[in-house]
């Protein structure tokens, strides 16, 4: 063979290296894929280890062939969380309405799931870790994609260079930030914030929510289980974002103090234990939307590129069906090829999801009192309304098969 071929035929076959930042959902499941088809990966994570707990997620419609590709979806059954009902309660506490979750959420008993947020992130690293480099308590610190590659400087002050670089970190994405600039271009706040903590099951709940609201206000208790504890959401029309409260703790709670301060049912101890809670977390309910996914040889994913917001319950998922596409799209092109074909292929179910939350429009958080009626209505009248035509918006990609680069 001569020289050059010799030269072509390694350069093709060259294990390629791969930075992912973050370890929560999309991360470690954009990692098992690409490990699947032969890359080198490593994943960083500022925090030192696996986030445990948080507040319970969906995985429905599309994410669920993900996982069930995966194998860890007998892993997700036995961790499924049998949300069995979903209690309205008017603001002076009187009972509106009580219905089965799944008649809100278009999903399908016995087959969607609902799992803590901890248990899902625990079965994603399980699957990668004997495979998968991590780097915990580190976080990327500048990227230079000035050559063939992208040097990466760590926080901890060490430097790697790596084929490809992948933001899978959150919402507030410091890859997003150092890749395209200022979060404040893409980000689409949606008029709410929320606080959401546990605190001590006093309440007699199992296997529940419940939840009450006055106009522009809500309050929940979610019981996931016969546990202690139950997680408590607070959640609130604020016309701008409280710019100063997202970094100051005491702030936060000062702000859903003075929001709730009238509130009645069992708000009153839910704003004490906020007070006291260790594990105090507080957004905006917001979008990212971004006109592109990548740059270059550093490309986005899950809420990083694009955040649906709580509202939709797809968060989780479309990180799960991000990871799938982006790794599927890179098997077997190269990275500029594959980050176009990623874009293409997903992101109609991207805007899909995301357009079934507007601005002030969410369903079960109305903002004005004839709104709050209405809702009320249609929660009484359930039964009768006619499910929606069409397919659902988290089951409207169908998954397409992917070979191993060869």
């Amino acid at each position: 063979m001569p020289r050059t071929d010799q030269l072509r035929n390694i350069r093709t076959t060259r294990t390629r290296t791969v930075l992912i930042s973050g370890a929560g959902v999309a991360g470690p499941a954009l990692a098992f894929w690409l490990n699947r088809y032969g890359f080198a990966v490593t994943v960083v994570e500022r925090a030192s280890g696996l986030r445990a707990g948080g507040y319970p997620i969906d995985v429905r419609g599309t994410a669920l062939e993900v996982v069930r590709k995966m194998g860890i979806l007998p892993r997700l059954r036995e961790a499924h969380i049998d949300l069995r009902r979903l209690t309205f309660l008017d603001a002076d506490g009187s009972e509106v309405a009580s219905v089965s979750p799944h008649t809100l959420t278009g999903g399908v008993a016995g087959q969607d799931l609902e799992v803590r947020r901890g248990d899902l992130t625990s079965a994603l690293y399980t699957a990668v870790r004997d495979d998968v480099e991590f780097l915990f308590n580190d976080a990327i610190d500048t990227l230079d994609r000035s050559g063939h590659g992208v040097d990466v400087t760590f926080h901890g002050g060490s430097r790697r260079t790596y084929d490809l670089v992948f933001g899978a970190d959150g919402l507030h994405s410091r890859t997003r930030e150092l890749l395209f600039g200022p979060e404040e271009q893409f980000h689409r706040y949606l008029g709410y914030c929320f606080a959401g903590f546990t605190l001590p099951n006093t309440f007699g709940l199992s296997r529940e929510t419940v939840m009450w609201n006055a106009p522009a206000r809500a309050a929940a208790l979610y019981a996931v289980g016969d546990t202690d504890d139950v997680h408590a959401l607070l959640n609130f029309a604020h016309p701008e974002p409280p710019s100063d409260a997202f970094r100051n703790p005491e702030a936060q709670r000062d702000l859903v103090a003075a929001v709730f301060a009238d509130a009645g049912w069992e708000v009153p101890g839910m704003l004490a234990a906020l007070r006291d809670a260790d594990d105090l977390f507080f957004d905006g309910v917001s979008q990212i939307r971004m006109p592109r996914w990548s740059s270059g040889r550093v490309a986005l994913l899950g809420d990083a590129a694009y955040a649906p917001s709580f509202l939709t319950g797809q968060g989780s998922s479309l990180a799960l069906v991000g990871a799938y596409m982006l790794a599927g799209s890179l098997s077997d092109r190269d990275h500029a090829a594959g980050f176009a074909a990623y874009e293409h292929h997903t992101r109609a179910f991207v805007t899909l999801n995301q357009d079934q939350v507007g601005e002030g429009d969410a369903t079960l958080f109305p903002t004005t009192a004839r709104a709050l009626e209405h809702r009320n209505h249609m929660l009484r009248n359930l039964s009768t309304v006619p499910p929606a035509e069409g397919r659902p918006a988290h089951s409207a990609l169908t998954l397409p098969e992917f070979a191993p680069r060869t």
